[in-house]
């Protein structure tokens, strides 16, 4: 008998949660009833308005800090939502680091090695922590967030946006997607949403974009199918799709760049042949 996901009374932990595309994930979960535990460990500046957003919900949240970095405080996260809430029934692994060519220049072995902590391991080892109680809830849900980084490096438009340490970085999440697959079933869907350029997350409105001329901004556009950079919005419908509507979903990687992986080159008219 198929298992459809009912977010209502759910218990969801979205990492990653003090804006931006995590916060609009954990947003969209609590306006679907779910109840949210919201991890940050910077961005304490943004901790007001969310507080604010959530309390508009109506429904019982938790904002945890936790530095993810520190891998023996991922099992403590994981207590502290099962204490909370009872039990965990949907990760939202929404962590990275990545560091932009045009805001940070070459590669120091500070920043290769942060990336690979914050965008890889902090994943790995909070899934290692979430998975028993995913799999006590009978049908959990991983929900891994990367970059198109992984397919297409420091090539193209992308060159100075996506670092190679951080294109292998997000490689490796593909793999563990599909690892992490088979470890959870049948109990726990895991899947993978790669990122192309979104507002937030390598687009409008972070850092880097604005150090980026007009040129090299029209020359991401022209490059993406669809002619256009992504929205939390689209990122959210995403997610929503995974729980509610993809029981038979796991292993996946779903690819949300608007083309920007194919590139922005057309298809020539059918040429009318020597025959």
């Amino acid at each position: 008998m198929v298992k459809i996901m009912e977010i209502k009374d759910k218990i969801a932990l979205v990492l990653g949660a003090a804006k931006g595309i995590g916060k609009g994930i954990g947003l969209a979960l609590a306006e679907e009833g779910a109840k949210v535990v919201l991890n940050y460990f910077d961005r304490e500046e943004s901790l007001d308005e969310l507080q604010k957003d959530f309390a508009k919900t109506d429904q019982d949240y938790l904002i945890s800090r936790t530095d993810l970095l520190k891998t023996d405080k991922t099992q403590e996260l994981i207590q502290n939502v099962v204490d909370h809430f009872g039990r965990l029934d949907i990760l939202i692994n929404n962590i990275e680091r990545g560091g932009w060519p045009v805001v940070h220049g070459p590669y120091v072995q500070e920043q290769w090695d942060l990336e690979m902590a914050t965008t890889l391991r902090a994943k790995r080892w909070i899934f290692d922590s979430a998975l028993p109680y995913l799999k006590a809830s009978g049908n959990g849900i991983i929900i891994n967030l990367s970059s198109i980084a992984g397919i297409v490096g420091r090539s193209g438009p992308a060159s100075y946006i996506f670092n190679e340490g951080y294109a292998a970085a997000n490689r490796g999440i593909s793999l563990l997607t599909e690892t992490w697959a088979r470890m959870g079933a049948p109990e726990v869907r895991v899947n993978e949403i790669m990122l192309g350029f979104v507002e937030t997350r390598h687009g409008a409105k972070t850092r880097g974009w604005e150090l980026l001329t007009a040129d090299q901004k029209q020359a991401v556009v022209d490059h993406t199918l669809l002619e256009r950079t992504g929205t939390i919005e689209d990122v959210v419908k995403a997610v929503l799709f995974i729980i509610k509507e993809a029981p038979f979903m796991t292993g996946s990687v779903l690819r949300l760049d608007g083309g920007y992986t194919l590139g922005g080159e057309k298809v020539a008219p059918m040429p009318r042949g020597v025959l």
